[in-house]
């Protein structure tokens, strides 16, 4: 390895599976450090790496980590087991995306690539029983990912746990057979984004540094550079809060904020394909436009033509759209639902139409172009979202302030007095 200016030794870059969420960098460390990358036996990639073998011993410091194969989420992911000088068992797994707290990998992200959900279904399925299952109680689990990833559909907020826990309280580790395993684990999974085949696809091909896309993008342009842009084609990406998109925006402007699960969407909504990808160009509040441009060359958009020199109040010319209380939606308004079906199994408004904000483009057909439209969600996170698309089609949009979850904190109607009794 490079020698570190602080005299630091380099190590290789574990990699336990070649992700789909996220551009994983490894390319990054071997350019900054002379880092191996080291990655499962099973993983397919046009850069050099160490292929690991199942048992392989890794020498760390003072901890000798070992390999175990336990492909299932994706067919090369691995477990690395760290064991204190001289223990017969591991002190801790690091688990990567096989087993999480509370859930394990989701089995389905790479159909794209011919890997069927059932087949990996069945190697998960073995690697829990034959790898995970017989490691010890007191053994810590560290997984890649916590709540919120959509690599599992019940990852618990804990950012450490042990067999000992997962063994009694996840789901999928409970004693069942292989099609009860398969049926469990491969039911209510949420929608994949469109990106993730894409990040699978680049994560293991070689391709620009981060350092490298954001010098390209981070350029200032004028409000008429970004009219000219934009008039050829680039997506306007604003990533200001909700409210102050519908107070005033550019028009035909996409709203996704940064403030909330903005890689996601913007993977999810802003379409692509594995042979590229549209122009971007941002409108962000001053100071945040690089935090912008680093949020979306995580997930490996890297083709963005700058941004709006100054935000929004360098605009020559502004929209906007009023967010309406629930109470007060107009009669005639199509009311558009665009949260997942389990969320509206738990209520919704009536006469709403349900769309998920993850089809919406594709079920575009489906809106109705002469009435104005109310779009909700849960909270007026993904509305906003739906309303900017819906005005860069050319419909009358607006969405419920607050979303759906404003209608359990409405104000309860004042009770009328009790009638007076009457006279003897």
């Amino acid at each position: 390895a490079a020698a570190h200016p602080l005299g630091v030794a380099h190590t290789p870059a574990h990699l336990t599976q070649v992700p789909a969420a996220f551009l994983a960098r490894p390319l990054e460390v071997r350019e900054r450090t002379g880092a191996e990358i080291c990655l499962g036996s099973r993983a397919r990639a046009s850069y050099p790496f160490h292929a690991f073998e199942d048992g392989e011993e890794l020498a760390l410091g003072g901890v000798k980590p070992r390999v175990l194969h336990t492909p299932g989420h994706t067919p090369e992911s691995i477990t690395l087991l760290v064991f204190e000088p001289g223990a017969p068992v591991p002190h801790a797994a690091l688990t990567g995306d096989t087993l999480f707290a509370g859930d394990v990998g989701r089995p389905d992200l790479r159909a794209a690539l011919g890997w069927s959900a059932l087949d990996l279904g069945r190697l998960l399925y073995q690697s829990i029983q034959e790898k995970i299952l017989p490691l010890p109680d007191a053994t810590l689990v560290y997984p890649a990912h916590g709540a919120g990833s959509l690599c599992g559909k019940n990852i618990s907020t804990e950012r450490v746990t042990t067999i000992g826990a997962q063994r009694q309280f996840n789901y999928a580790l409970q004693p069942m057979s292989e099609d009860q395993f398969l049926k469990i684990v491969l039911a209510d999974q949420p929608e994949a984004p469109a990106y993730f085949t894409y990040d699978a696809i680049l994560n293991s091909q070689e391709h620009p540094s981060l350092a490298t896309a954001l010098e390209q993008s981070l350029r200032a342009l004028s409000a008429i550079e970004l009219g000219q842009l934009q008039g050829q084609g680039t997506i306007v990406l604003d990533t200001r809060p909700a409210s102050e998109f519908a107070a005033a925006h550019w028009p035909g402007a996409i709203n996704i904020p940064l403030d909330g699960a903005f890689a996601t969407w913007c993977g999810t909504v802003l379409q692509n394909d594995a042979g590229g990808r549209r122009s971007l160009a941002i409108i962000a509040n001053p100071g945040r436009e690089r935090e912008s441009a680093l949020r979306l060359g995580r997930i490996g958009w890297d083709a963005i033509s700058g941004y709006l020199k100054g935000g929004m109040a360098s605009a020559l010319d502004v929209v906007s759209h009023p967010r309406i209380p629930a109470a007060l939606v107009p009669s005639d308004a199509w009311l558009l639902d665009v949260r997942t079906d389990n969320e509206r199994a738990h209520g919704a408004l009536a006469g709403s139409t349900q769309i998920p904000l993850a089809q919406l483009s594709a079920r575009r057909a489906e809106l109705p172009s002469g009435r104005p439209i109310v779009a909700y969600c849960q909270s007026g996170y993904r509305s906003s979202i739906a309303v900017s698309l819906l005005q860069s089609w050319g419909l009358d949009a607006t969405d419920i302030e607050g979303g759906y979850a404003s209608l359990s904190v409405m104000p309860a109607p004042v009770p009328s007095p009790p009638a007076p009794p009457p006279p003897r």
